[in-house]
């Protein structure tokens, strides 16, 4: 007898693995139950959603996975609150807290509490109160968690009329990642910032946000979003006048509703809330019954117990000296590994360490050459407008180039420093596509020439006048992409396209494409040719030059449009860099008319007696600067330092202040900062050779009006100075 019972609990403990295997195939079932409640719910299909839900709750109870258990019921509140049925979800947040009260679960405890309070916004003491005990007392695991909590503290904020609290939040969440619902999450992070806005009568602000919440969502087809989206843009419209925009979406905002929420689908949606509260009762009566039955079952169960013990004490001893020798080996394992992760660790930071001091040394050597290649650029201008000979003429071209050329390296290396340091940040101000690419295509057309190549530009009628977007980072794709197609074309033809293949209300989808018949690029360098220093070979690095680094920095600045090139190429036959962008849509035709600069800037009667304050500390400079102003009839003063700079402007009138950030003393920022306390009018233009460590958002909350990077061109140079000054309403 004593035998057969210890090869039974042999074979118990022995076979305890197979469970074990089968967590992966249980984990793998809640993970594709829990992404289609989350597809059904933001579909808008409540009555699918509420269906899947309860299916999922029956697999966890009789799996008795607690934690997937209290996911789920934390899942049925999310459900309802989105669906505005506030006194439904108290159903499911008891469930919640009779499962949290038996076991230790952090996240899914976090998560409920935060739904609760969020059921208290008539009570903001409390709901706050919840918030911070979450924030203060418990440690949380899931990334999403955390995340989805801070926006519910971002809603009781907007709630409770703390907007600039609410804004911060959202703000923040934007760029968040989310395992199951990531464009549903920022589309509904979209529209609260609008609603913040609307509150707030930022109406243009709130009109952008909305109108890219519901491109989402029309995109993704999210009904909710949609209601809210067109809710929103009808008021702003009709609040700004705009009745016939508002008369649309208030159209399309009760088409939804009559589609996906009529009184039918609510009714059902209704039946189906019912039923599953009856079913929780229901099932909670048949476990009561079950708990009392088990009760009786274990009195019996107790006295085969007393029988089994003593063959257990046997098995447990032939255990314990198994798992004593085992432990033995594990702790010389566990001591090697130890050993092996310090040294890995080490030799993680010294690399780390390497790394840093290399983009900082490369940083430090871009911003220290930009200064004296300044003088070299500046006084080569300043020699080509004196008339100089022909001989002298192409000398100075030929100098112009090489200062360009060294320029455009010395960017390139900054580009990929701030790449690799997680430092750049698109813009969204108003801009003129053609422009920027007529820009890009007339700087190159002297370099076509010389290879005999023709550079045409091939844009879209229906390219508006103004769009919304980050017209330097897109500049600095097409002169990337322009100029790579030239040098490997010659006798040839390379082409820029612009093609408008999307267009909504408030925004649109343009396709690019910059397309050679040049060498073209191998199957194999495809694979590769996106990546920092890549060339196509050691010859081709040879015969054409280059750093390398233009593509993969056409890579990174694409990413930050929410954007992936793609590539065309065969050899012999040329290259094509395809991609497209999204863009908001500025002002009309007749709006950009009526605020136009001339021109010809720099011909403009506009400057002529402007009186202007040059902030520059190093000597050679500030006599190139004050030569530049002085060929448009300026006049300018000139402060050393920040403080002879704020003793001037309080003594003198100027039209525009020309500000150095680096400088002895106090720095340039520090100085705009101190003019702003007591003169808020004057334009103040930051002139300086930016590093890896700065970013021209620092200086726009100094109170710097705009920013020029040394060295630069003098007709972007009078055209900043034109700008600012009618913008700041400096007088004719």
């Amino acid at each position: 007898m004593c035998w057969r019972i210890f090869i039974f609990f042999t074979f118990l403990i022995f076979s305890a693995a197979s469970p074990a295997q089968e967590i992966i195939t249980l984990n793998d079932s809640i993970y594709n139950l829990k992404k289609k409640v989350y597809e059904l719910k933001n579909k808008g299909d409540f009555e699918k959603a509420m269906t899947t839900l309860n299916s999922a709750v029956k697999f966890a109870e009789a799996t008795e996975n607690h934690k997937a258990l209290v996911d789920f019921y934390n899942l049925y509140i999310q459900l309802h609150i989105e669906y505005s049925k506030y006194n439904r979800s108290t159903v499911y947040m008891t469930m919640a807290y009779s499962i949290l009260s038996h076991y230790n679960y952090p996240d899914g405890k976090a998560l409920t509490n935060a739904f609760e309070a969020l059921t208290l916004i008539d009570k903001p003491e409390e709901a706050f109160s919840i918030i911070h005990n979450i924030k203060s007392n418990i440690v949380l695991e899931d990334e999403n968690t955390a995340l989805y909590i801070k926006y519910i503290e971002g809603i009781i904020n907007f709630k409770t009329g703390n907007y600039y609290k609410a804004q911060q939040i959202f703000e923040s969440l934007l760029t968040a990642e989310h395992e199951f619902e990531k464009e549903y999450r920022r589309s509904q992070i979209l529209l609260q910032l609008a609603r913040i806005n609307h509150k707030t009568n930022k109406l243009v602000n709130g009109e952008i946000e909305a109108s890219s919440a519901l491109n989402i969502a029309n995109e993704h087809d999210f009904p909710l979003v949609k209601m809210e989206a067109n809710k929103i843009l009808a008021n702003i419209y009709e609040e700004i006048g705009n009745f016939e925009n508002a008369l649309h979406h208030y159209k399309t905002l009760t088409s939804i509703q009559n589609k996906t929420f009529s009184p039918g689908v609510i009714e059902a949606n209704e039946d189906i809330s019912a039923k599953t509260e009856s079913d929780f009762f229901a099932r909670i009566l048949d476990q009561m019954n079950k708990d009392a039955i088990a009760q009786q079952q274990t009195v019996n169960i107790s006295k085969l117990t007393s029988v089994l013990s003593s063959a257990l004490l046997i098995i447990i001893s032939l255990l314990t000296i198994s798992l004593y020798r085992n432990n033995q080996i594990k702790y010389k394992t566990n001591d090697l590994l130890l050993k092996k992760n310090l040294e890995l660790q080490i030799a993680k930071e010294e690399a780390e360490r390497a790394m840093q001091a290399k983009a900082q040394f490369l940083s430090t050597v871009s911003h220290e050459l930009r200064t004296p290649l300044y003088a070299v650029t500046g006084l080569t201008h300043l020699l080509l407008e004196e008339n100089p000979n022909n001989s002298q003429k192409e000398h100075l071209k030929s100098l112009k180039f090489s200062g360009e050329y060294l320029l455009n390296f010395i960017n390139d290396i900054l580009q990929i420093n701030k790449v690799e340091a997680n430092k750049l940040q698109a813009e969204n101000i108003p801009f003129d596509l053609r422009k920027i690419l007529e820009e890009v295509v007339n700087t190159y057309q002297q370099t076509a020439k010389e290879s005999n190549n023709k550079l045409t530009l091939d844009i879209s009628d229906e390219v508006p006048p103004e769009l919304i977007g980050d017209p330097i980072k897109l500049s600095q794709i097409f002169t990337n992409l322009v100029g790579n197609a030239l040098k490997f074309t010659e006798n040839g033809n390379v082409v820029v396209v612009a093609r408008v293949i999307k267009k909504y209300s408030k925004s649109l989808k343009i396709h690019f494409e910059v397309k050679d018949d040049g060498i073209g690029i191998s199957k194999k360098m495809q694979a590769t040719i996106f990546d920092s220093f890549a060339q196509g070979s050691e010859q081709i690095n040879r015969k054409y030059g280059g750093t390398g680094l233009g593509l993969a920095i056409v890579k990174s600045l694409l990413s930050l449009f929410k954007s992936k090139i793609e590539l065309e190429s065969e050899l012999g036959k040329g290259t094509t860099f395809l991609f497209d962008i999204n863009f908001g849509i500025g002002k009309t035709a007749e709006e950009e008319i009526a605020t136009k600069a001339p021109a010809n800037i720099t011909d403009y009667e506009y400057f002529k007696g402007r009186h202007v304050l040059i902030v520059e500390d190093n000597k050679i400079n500030q006599v190139i600067t004050k030569k530049i102003l002085a060929k448009k009839e300026m006049t300018c003063d000139i402060a050393s330092n920040g403080y002879e700079a704020l003793d001037m402007v309080v003594e003198t009138k100027y039209d525009v202040i020309l500000m150095d950030i680096h400088m002895p003393g106090i720095s340039g920022l520090k100085t705009t900062q101190e003019i702003r306390k007591f003169n808020t009018e004057i334009p103040i233009i930051a002139l300086t050779a930016i590093s890896l460590d700065e970013s021209k958002e620092d200086f726009f909350t100094a109170g710097c009006n705009d920013v020029i990077t040394k060295p630069f061109k003098p007709e972007e140079f009078y055209e900043s100075l034109f700008r600012n000054m009618v913008k700041n309403n400096v007088a004719t």
